[in-house]
């Protein structure tokens, strides 16, 4: 086994604790660890992202169930279009995305390219939106607001955006929840977690049937995975949320512009 698979590994643990802590972000890690450790094609790795999120997530979900930080109202609301987006952009949306995207002279975007650019770009939007917001009222004077249309157009939106890079969507699900919403971060990374846990396995059955997958290499990458989301669940009970919420910030930053580089000037 190649070294860098073996740091590969390494991430997924990783994968794990970043979920657990932050209810998001770890297919922010999954996708460029199979893709660019593995050397996994982009439409298998959206697909193992999916896996690997949506069965870590779903542990997470029940720890946080106990200690009561699940906001199911809100959880819901926003889940189902979601559910129905994901599972119909797997199925029907990517296979029509075209191997070549854009060609200018010497210069193409490929469908690959294409869909690790994307990623790339909504983890900076997410990644400003979350670092611009200046701090909010103390968590216990704050009350959610239950918009539900924007609930709903929200899932949906980030539903399709999910399906096509094969993201769980946290980074995007916690700004909404937290700057719109506002629901306090500590239920936001908890609510987050149970949306994300059912949203990617739902996408991820949109995929069966179409790709090869190599089941012995996901399930151990997962089940490293899940080890590390204890850890994660672990430490968070010791971290502010306002504190919480700009390391996320600035972890999504470092990550997507790490990403544009490497797709840009690699």
């Amino acid at each position: 086994m190649e070294a860098i698979q073996i740091l590969g590994y390494f991430g997924a643990l990783f994968i794990g604790l970043v979920l657990g802590l932050m209810g998001s972000g770890g297919s922010i890690m999954a996708v460029p660890i199979f893709a660019y450790m593995f050397q996994i094609s982009p439409i298998t790795t959206t697909a193992y992202s999916l896996f690997v999120v949506g069965t870590s997530s779903s542990v997470g979900v029940l720890k946080n169930f106990r200690r009561g930080l699940i906001d199911f109202r809100i959880a819901l609301v926003f889940a189902i279009p979601s559910f129905v987006t994901v599972y119909m952009t797997r199925k029907f949306i990517v296979p029509m995305i075209p191997e070549e995207l854009i060609s200018m002279g010497n210069f193409m975007i490929t469908r690959n390219m294409g869909i690790m650019l994307l990623f790339a770009l909504l983890m900076l939007i997410a990644s400003i939106s979350m670092l611009r917001k200046k701090e909010r009222p103390t968590e216990e004077n704050v009350q959610p607001r239950y918009n539900y249309p924007m609930m709903v157009i929200g899932g949906a939106v980030i539903g399709i955006l999910t399906g096509i890079v094969g993201i769980g969507g946290g980074f995007l699900i916690i700004p909404v929840l937290v700057l719109w919403i506002k629901l306090p971060m500590k239920k936001a990374v908890a609510t987050s977690l149970f949306i994300i846990a059912l949203k990617s396995l739902i996408g991820f059955t949109g995929n069966l049937g179409d790709l090869d997958i190599n089941w012995s290499f996901l399930l151990v990458f997962t089940l490293i995975s899940i080890l590390g989301i204890f850890l994660g669940i672990f430490l968070s009970s010791y971290i502010k949320s306002e504190k919480l919420k700009r390391s996320f910030g600035w972890f999504v930053l470092v990550m997507a512009i790490g990403i544009l580089c490497k797709e840009v000037f690699a």
